[in-house]
């Protein structure tokens, strides 16, 4: 299997916290890179995963999870437990919520959120056959 964590370190990026939040990450992008659909590629200077060509989720360069969700979602989480919206460059990304270290117990439900929508979102068969049902963390 491929590894996410394979990813290109910048000068801004916090290569041991991006190395932790890939043993954090990996682990459940596992089951998603099972699916035909489903690949690694790259993305804000990062590697994360695709579905049909369309990057869903992503270790950012500080190691937190970042994911792609609903413009009315991200609005909703924003700024809850930790949870903030991604800033490039003083450009507000609407659709895509960083998740910090901190909320790793939120990691696994909003990665799988983040899939079903890029999933319904991005031209050709959706899912086709979904990828198998991960274990919820801490059970």
């Amino acid at each position: 299997m491929a590894s996410v964590a394979a990813s290109t370190v910048t000068v801004m990026t916090d290569a041991p916290a991006v190395a932790h939040g890939h043993t954090l990450f990996d682990p459940l992008a596992e089951p998603y890179l099972a699916s035909a659909d489903v690949d690694i590629g790259p993305m804000f200077g990062s590697r994360g995963l695709r579905v049909r060509g369309k990057v869903f989720a992503f270790v950012g360069h500080l190691g937190d999870m970042v994911v792609k969700l609903p413009a009315a979602r991200v609005d909703e989480l924003d700024g809850g437990g930790g949870l903030e919206r991604m800033v490039i460059r003083e450009r507000v990304m609407k659709e895509w919520l960083i998740v910090p270290v901190t909320a790793a117990k939120r990691w696994e439900a909003l990665l799988a959120e983040a899939f079903a929508f890029v999933d319904e979102i991005t031209p050709g068969a959706p899912g086709g056959e979904p990828p198998p049902e991960p274990a919820i963390m801490g059970r």
